[in-house]
């Protein structure tokens, strides 16, 4: 009979709750911290995107395995001071369930946006949290925060390429920047830039995805 209170308030815990509703935009697991480049990769993608949690100590699956040393602390400053750029903030909270110490790191989103970490191949590059992704940011979504922390003013002058893509997002649900480039005979590199003006206009919005960057209308009833 004891055991079975012992588990009852266990299971009422708030974070037990968290961890058995599973990752997702907010909330990664880590078994544990042993490549700073690696883990300053969630810091980046979390910071950029609406903030989150890891839970260091939690294996993929939920099971709480705790943490051995003080040690994942350090390795998350290090990913954080040297492998983030600028420096990513966080704070931590210990928890403890049922004998194990689970280390909670808390990134709130950034206000130094874009925050950059080293890819696979050591290159600097900005990531986003999508579902329980972390995914490069595309480059529509780059050229947005460059011109959302620029003085640079944005402004529709009725090109007609502007009023193609009005239209575009006035007929479909999504579109593709390749959808865009197919349409008006744009480069990448233009395509990119309209889109990016439409975002920071309101006109547009930005959808991530693992599959990649849509766009669509940010009000259904658009007119050009």
């Amino acid at each position: 009979m004891r055991s079975f209170n012992h588990i009852s308030k266990v299971r009422k815990h708030p974070l037990l709750q968290r961890i058995e509703e599973g990752e997702g935009q907010h909330l990664d697991f880590k078994y544990e911290i042993s490549d700073a480049p690696k883990i300053a990769r969630s810091l980046s993608a979390f910071a950029n995107t609406d903030g989150g949690s890891l839970l260091v100590g939690v294996k993929d699956n939920g099971v709480i395995a705790g943490i051995a040393s003080e040690e994942e602390y350090y390795m998350i400053e290090r990913a954080a001071q040297h492998y983030c750029q600028p420096e990513v903030a966080f704070h931590t909270k210990e928890w403890n369930l049922d004998g194990k110490k689970i280390l909670e790191v808390i990134i709130p989103k950034g206000d130094r946006i874009p925050y950059k970490a080293p890819d696979k191949k050591g290159v600097f590059k900005a990531f986003v949290r999508v579902a329980d992704e972390n995914i490069l940011a595309c480059g529509v979504q780059m050229k947005v925060w460059t011109r959302q922390n620029s003085d640079q003013t944005i402004s529709f002058s009725s090109r007609p390429e502007e009023h193609l893509l009005l239209k575009l997002l006035r007929e479909q649900d999504h579109i593709t920047l390749e959808q865009l480039q197919e349409a008006a005979l744009l480069s990448k590199f233009k395509a990119e830039n309209l889109l990016s003006d439409f975002i920071v206009l309101g006109l547009a919005q930005i959808d991530v995805t693992p599959d990649g960057c849509r766009f669509r209308a940010t009000d259904p009833e658009i007119h050009s």
